[in-house]
Parts: structure tokens; sequence; C-alpha cells
């Protein structure tokens, strides 16, 4: 099953971050640039910094110059994280393009690569949780809220993995096909963007 390779790496990614806990930190992939693995943990790792440049955008008393920066860097994420979901669904696509399409085959609401996204974000959500859930100075009350959430969001792990796999698993047997529409994001590009094309 592809999330019994997905989580791993997720939670292994994560909790190398949470080692230095930088925004700045370089990332250091330990898997060989040819393969799925080096891509998921590359996901995770832009997922995780801009988890945490969210936080400090958030700051009250952060000076305007700087939260300005840490915009930029969030837009500049969004654009990766994006790019690097297309290039895991290229990965898909090439995988199931020998499958022969049944006749009756439907179409997913989203791609395999959309929905491991999902998959790292809740990772990243249930790692947080669990460590507000134990955290020293918090009170009684607090800890218990965040248990009952962590509950939840681990059983949606349990069902977002179960759902992952079963579409790959209807992929390969034809049950399901795939569409993969680029984002065509244009905030970023200097022609679809009006403002951006008017600095030019």
């Amino acid at each position: 099953m592809f999330t019994a390779l997905a989580l791993p790496i997720f939670r292994e990614t994560i909790a190398t971050y949470h080692i230095d806990d930088d925004v700045d930190q370089p990332i250091n992939n330990p898997y060989p640039q040819d393969e799925i693995s080096h891509l998921l943990y590359n996901k995770c790792w832009i997922d995780t910094v801009q988890w945490h440049l969210e936080d400090i955008i958030r700051d009250p008393k952060i000076e305007p110059k700087k939260a300005l920066e840490i915009k930029r860097r969030i837009d500049k994420s969004n654009q990766q994280r994006t790019d690097l979901v297309e290039i895991i669904d290229d990965f898909f696509l090439t995988q199931f393009k020998e499958v022969d399409i049944k006749e009756n085959a439907t179409i997913n609401t989203e791609s395999p690569a959309w929905a491991i996204d999902r998959l790292s974000i809740l990772t990243l959500k249930i790692y947080h949780m669990r460590e507000e859930a134990k955290r020293a100075d918090a009170d009684p009350a607090h800890k218990e809220s965040c248990k009952a959430k962590l509950d939840i969001l681990e059983q949606q792990e349990k069902d977002l993995s179960m759902a992952i796999d079963q579409l790959l698993e209807d992929m390969a047997e034809g049950k399901k096909y795939m569409k993969v529409y680029k984002q065509m994001k244009m905030y970023n590009d200097d022609e679809l963007n009006p403002v951006l094309r008017g600095q030019k």
C-alpha cells in the first residue's frame, strides 16, 4: 500500500525538521533523487517549513517589513508545493499509463497527489496536536481538548490513507482513471497578474 511508504517518510521529515526547528535550515533529503521517496520527503519538508512560516507571520508584534518578507516566502512555498504535487502526479500517470481502462471507469474528484498533499498536512496537524496534548505548561483542560482533537485527526489519517490506497488500487485495475489539470496559478505569472504585468 502506498501510504505505508508515504506516512513514515512524512513523520521522519517532520521529526528531522524539529531537531533544529528553524525555517532557514537547509533540507537534507536522504532518499535517492530518482525515487518517489525523494519527492515525498521534499513535499513534506515544504509543508513543514510553510507551517512554521504561517505561525511566524501571525505574531501580532511582527514588523511590517518582516511580515512582507514572510508573505513572499509563503507565496513562493505555495508555488513550489503545487509544482511538486504535479510532479508526483506525473509519477502516477507514468505508473498507470499501460492500464486497460474499463468501459465504466470513473474519475476521482482529486488526483492521487493532491490527496497525498492532504495526508502530508494531516501528518503535520497530528504532530503538533500531539505536542499540545502533552505540553508541560498547559492546563489540564487544554490538554484534554487537544487529546480529543488528536483522536479525531488520527482517525482522519486512517480514513484518508485507506481512501488513497483504494484509489490507487482502483486505478491499477482500470476502475478509475486519472486526469491532471495543471493549477495554472495566475498570481505568480508576470503575464497573467495585471499588477506584475504593469511592472514590466
